[in-house]
């Protein structure tokens, strides 16, 4: 039987490829950090969600050290059976401290959470608003529900307003956005979406997952950043990016919707319990959140600093102020070539394209740190440049 399906998923592949939507898994020789090595070469790396620089940070590697002797390995269990130690409990009141939110529960991962949401927290009677560009753990969050399920466009608040009329006869109704649109590096309009949900009675839900530790004046997301800590009714977010980069993600809400994802979110009754070691290692990263006023602030100059660089030579930004900042191509070939030549160049990065991002919105994604210095972002701009120069001269296209 196989031997038919072996072809077709052959052809599949080949497609793939000559659309120039291949995409191929670059192996790295060393830990995660600005400068890392690949291939035996050493490269400067501009595309981690390493956001404060903590992935490598000693501090957090001597306190996973430290949780293996005192903790052990793995937990060998869900959480409702034996797989909660004293310090899962720890972390999840620090993210509620930090958010400013009355309980947190933790998931093996932030796909997971926002996958064992819905289902709980939405019936057939209830509706959920959400934004298009949404993350699929979002989408496929609502799919597992039987909400009646809305969607509006990109940060539009007409669409917004438009979708909750349309939902006006739910029980419930639950806006749901990414805080930040990863691919795009935009902020949601959250103030809006309050002011829209306390008009039309509905609850929001913001994915922070490339915010909390960073964007805020402590660190603490989007929410705070737009003033409305106190309007957010649910943030779910990870440990895998700013918070040390590992692994795990979260759920902080009201006390009583998280009380109710312990009893019947699927994937946190049926996954194995966040490894001590890393459970250790994002409470460490909590406290360099609490002291890294320094480096929030050397993060934003850092993005300042590239798109100062790269909008005056000449190259095409998204607008914003996060420190994602995509690189626009509109050929996926393009985008392909400039990030191997890149490479070539001793600049890490990855060329984005569909199904990641709509078709002919290609797009190299730079991401920064604060671990990287102001010589490396100098040399990146440069490297963009000579990779331009190179495509030029094989007759590439440039826009």
């Amino acid at each position: 039987m196989y031997g038919k399906v072996r072809e077709q998923l052959t052809e599949t592949l080949s497609e793939i490829r000559s659309a120039g939507l291949y995409k191929t898994e670059r192996q790295l020789d060393t830990a995660q950090a600005a400068h890392v090595e690949s291939g035996g070469k050493p490269v400067l790396n501009f595309c981690a969600n390493n956001y404060l620089g903590l992935a490598n940070h000693p501090r957090l590697v001597a306190a996973a050290k430290d949780a293996l002797d005192e903790w052990g390995f793995g937990m060998a269990s869900v959480r409702f059976i034996c797989g909660t130690q004293t310090q899962h409990v720890e972390l999840e009141n620090r993210l509620s401290a930090l958010l400013s939110m009355e309980a947190t529960i933790l998931f093996p991962s932030c796909f997971d959470a926002n996958g064992g949401i819905f289902e709980v927290l939405l019936g057939a009677e209830d509706a959920v608003i959400s934004d298009e560009l949404n993350h699929a753990s979002i989408i496929d969050g609502i799919r597992l529900s039987k909400a009646a399920r809305y969607r509006y466009k990109n940060r539009d608040m007409a669409d917004l307003e438009a979708q909750l009329i349309a939902a006006k006869d739910a029980r419930r109704r639950l806006i749901v956005t990414d805080g930040v649109f990863s691919m795009d590096g935009y902020l949601a309009p959250l103030e809006a979406i309050c002011d829209l949900a306390e008009q039309y009675d509905a609850m929001v839900m913001v994915d922070d997952s490339h915010a909390v530790g960073f964007v805020g004046e402590t660190g603490a997301g989007t929410p705070e950043h737009c003033g409305v800590s106190d309007r957010v009714d649910i943030i779910s977010g990870t440990l895998g990016k700013a918070l040390g980069g590992a692994s795990g993600g979260y759920i902080s809400a009201h006390a009583e919707i998280v009380e109710l994802l312990r009893q019947r979110a699927r994937p946190y009754l049926f996954s194995n319990a966040v490894a001590p070691s890393v459970v250790a290692g994002s409470i460490e990263a909590l406290n360099l959140v609490a002291e890294g006023a320094e480096s929030r602030a050397k993060l934003k100059a850092n993005a300042e600093q590239f798109r100062a660089g790269m909008a005056e030579a000449g190259f095409t930004l998204l607008p914003g102020e996060h420190p994602i900042i995509p690189v626009m191509f509109a050929d996926e070939h393009e985008a392909v070539a400039m990030a191997d030549a890149l490479l070539a160049l001793g600049v890490y990065v990855i060329a984005f394209s569909f199904p990641v991002v709509p078709l002919g919105k290609a797009r190299i994604r730079v991401q920064l740190s604060a671990g990287h210095s102001s010589e490396d972002i100098n040399r990146c701009v440069e490297a963009f440049v000579a990779a331009r120069k190179s495509i030029a001269a094989e007759e590439h296209t440039w826009k």
